[in-house]
């Protein structure tokens, strides 16, 4: 064991981790704390200030002042926690909230303490959006604050659930807070309150909260006809927290709004009804906020591009219908609407839209247009249904350009629409999460006769081929020791006379018989479409692949072609050339013709991705194959031990899934990295590009017998 270090050495050290000749950094501090710890402790606290300095060298400053007194307060796992929760926060926010982290000590503490029984909403956010997409509705969305409450269009949530006893617990409770939130923009409670002038008036401060007091009684009513499991759920919550008894008054108040039909006007009146002497509930666990400034100026802004683009649409099922019914174009048609009231939903029970007197059906994304219009209004207003003027509205202007794959400095490029997949950074020993930025798109197909011509090129060996494959599909199977069978197995018969001889009994297991081979493969192929495969590698790869399809569908066996490419972090691709699903039809030859060379190399993201896709298949046998002509690269900082640490990561994790890894590639030194990232059997080096062809198809066969 090393000696311990003093403080003397320790400034030293210090002084060249974190860099301080070109900073005013004063390490004696944090030296002399180091120093008191025993060598081991000092050995793990200076490998953890490199770690965080590899992020950033102040941010590593501040933990090397702070480290003794964490680890006085906090055991050594959760002292690495602290430091994560450090790094992943300037990975996400910059270097201010990463270092308030660091300083938060005491806070970080508490946290954590009740995350030991809390609930993260990072950690169920999938879980809790796919709830949410559940119910019926405005498509809404989730997002972190600090208060739970609603826009009309975000449901915001906080952080961090620990009110009740277990995670599980903390968990539902996110659940019925999520349902209490949606219910108030699904059931009127949100447009009531901007109708009835709560946002203007002087005196709603305690008008607002009574009603949110009764309202919510209102929407647990609601939740209990509609969501009867949930309200269970609410009940037993209600019940742990000691809020399920109330004030005399509220109870009798509490069956006034749980009838059906009940709406929020009727709760607004029983608030102007209330004596001055009735005060609000006490705001329940799963109950949030009301933020009327957010509301109205969510709904304004929705109202307007709503009514806009509700005029567009009509315009084009106008122009639809009038092709299909062939008006003259002298004559407009009229629309008119028609409302059928019903229930406690704001919308009521829909309307009808009407072209001269006759029911208009509508699209899906119609209909959610009119129930979110219906939502706000109550109603479709006249107006709405006058003709547009011509050129005064640009269907173009409400396309989300924001998520168009071009636009990849945007600053919503990196999390809207997105996939994201963490990296590994093997400086910090940690992973970077939700660091890259992943979408699929399709390849242009190419009606350039590529196919055509490789088929011919290679006919001798596309015949060849076709004849090997085909054995592998009829190949039988020699099963040895059988009760019956074909023909005696010598081997069996020795060791069952020896067993006669030696007094045992004879093994009825005698036989040999042939027996069909089932194949349950599916196959990944992930192609590099970096710019270094520009010219000959480029068309090697593509021929590689028709050659492949043409011997796979002798085969049968299900297989998958995805192209990749990066530039940085934010712009990851995936370019779809055929999925398993697909048959091997003119579209998917046009799209092997259209690879094309694209950017950088960045494959620890397109492994995880392709792996994903492969681990949801059932099949007896995975096996993700790479095409490509080089080692792991990108713009930034993905290159040299960065890409190739993250890439055998991601290789790692794919073979946890069960898959088989393999490389094919023509990168001459790949013998220096490929054993390190696929092992030493798992990869071939092909010498020439022209043979890679020839080789691609054979190297399968032999991959999968």
């Amino acid at each position: 064991m090393q000696a311990a270090r003093d403080a003397g050495q320790l400034v030293i050290l210090l002084d060249e981790i974190l860099e301080v000749e070109f900073s005013f950094r004063d390490t004696t501090v944090p030296a002399a704390a180091i120093a008191a710890m025993e060598p081991r402790l000092q050995d793990y606290v200076i490998t953890w200030i490199k770690r965080v300095a590899s992020t950033n060298i102040e941010l590593a400053y501040q933990y090397a002042c702070h480290v003794e007194r964490a680890l006085g307060l906090m055991d050594v796992e959760t002292v690495e926690s602290w430091a994560l929760s450090a790094m992943d926060a300037y990975d996400r926010e910059g270097l201010r909230p990463a270092r308030q982290i660091i300083l938060g000590l005491d806070e970080f503490v508490r946290l954590t303490r009740e995350q030991a029984d809390g609930c993260l909403l990072s950690n169920q956010q999938g879980i809790l959006l796919g709830f949410l997409n559940g119910l019926a509705g405005r498509r809404l969305r989730i997002q972190e604050s600090t208060q739970a409450y609603t826009d009309s269009e975000t449901l915001f949530l906080p952080s961090l659930l620990a009110r009740l006893a277990t995670p599980e617990r903390n968990f539902q409770l996110y659940k019925v807070t999520i349902a209490m939130l949606w219910a108030q923009t699904r059931f009127g409670t949100l447009r009531t309150l901007l109708e009835a002038g709560f946002l203007d008036a002087e005196d709603s401060g305690r008008r607002l909260a009574l009603f949110h007091s009764l309202d919510t009684l209102r929407l647990e009513a609601i939740i209990a006809r509609e969501l009867p499991g949930l309200h269970r759920e609410l009940v037993t919550i209600k019940q742990d927290l000691g809020e399920d008894r109330l004030p005399a008054p509220w109870d009798a108040l509490r069956w006034s709004v749980s009838a059906e039909g009940c709406t929020a006007w009727d709760v607004v009146e029983r608030v102007r009804s209330l004596s001055n002497d009735t005060e609000p509930l006490p705001v329940f666990a799963h109950q949030g906020i009301l933020d009327l400034p957010a509301v109205a100026a969510c709904v304004a802004a929705r109202v307007s591009r709503e009514k806009t683009l509700f005029k567009v649409r009509m315009e084009q099922l106008k122009d639809e219908l009038g092709v299909q019914e062939h008006w003259s174009r002298d004559r407009e048609p009229r629309l008119t609407k028609r409302l059928h009231e019903a229930s406690e939903l704001p919308e009521g029970a829909g309307v009808d839209i009407l072209i001269d007197g006759k029911p208009l059906p509508l699209p899906d994304d119609m209909q959610d247009l009119v129930s979110s219009i219906l939502m706000d209004l109550g109603d479709i207003p006249d107006e709405y249904l006058e003709p547009a003027g011509p050129g005064d509205y640009d269907p173009k202007f409400f396309q989300d350009s924001s998520s168009e794959t071009e636009d990849v400095w945007s600053g919503v490029y990196h999390e809207k629409g997105a996939l994201l997949y963490q990296e590994w950074d093997f400086r910090r020993q940690h992973y970077r999460k939700n660091w890259c930025a992943a979408r699929e798109q399709s390849v242009e197909p190419v009606d350039n006769g590529f196919v055509v011509r490789t088929l011919e090129k290679y006919q001798g060996l596309v015949k060849q081929l076709r004849k090997t494959f085909e054995a592998l599909r009829d190949e039988n199977r020699r099963l040895k020791r059988q009760p019956q069978g074909d023909d005696v197995d010598l081997d069996a018969l020795v060791e069952a006379l020896a067993d006669t001889r030696d007094g045992r009994e004879m093994s009825e297991r005698l036989f040999t018989r042939q027996h069909r081979t089932e194949r349950n493969i599916a196959v990944m192929f992930m192609v590099d479409m970096s710019g270094s495969t520009k010219g000959w590698i480029n068309d090697a790869e593509r021929e590689s692949l028709v050659l492949l399809c043409e011997a796979l569908e002798t085969l049968g066996d299900r297989y998958a072609i995805f192209g990749f490419s990066s530039i940085t972090r934010k712009r990851c691709e995936i370019y779809h050339i055929k999925r398993f699903e697909e048959a091997y039809t003119d579209d998917v030859k046009g799209r092997i013709s259209g690879i094309q060379p694209k950017d950088y190399t960045r494959m620890g993201f397109a492994i995880r991705h392709l792996s994903r896709m492969l681990s949801e298949l059932d099949a007896r046998t995975r096996i993700l194959i790479t095409l490509s002509d080089g080692k792991p690269d990108d713009y930034d900082e993905y290159r040299g031990s960065y890409g190739i640490e993250d890439t055998r990561r991601a290789l790692i994790e794919a073979r946890r899934e069960g898959i088989h890894p393999y490389c094919i590639t023509i990168d001459q030194q790949a013998r220096d990295y490929l054993p390190h990232l696929y092992g030493p059997a798992a990869y071939t080096v092909i010498d020439e590009v022209r043979l890679l062809p020839l080789k691609v198809s054979d190297i399968y066969r032999r991959l999968t017998t």
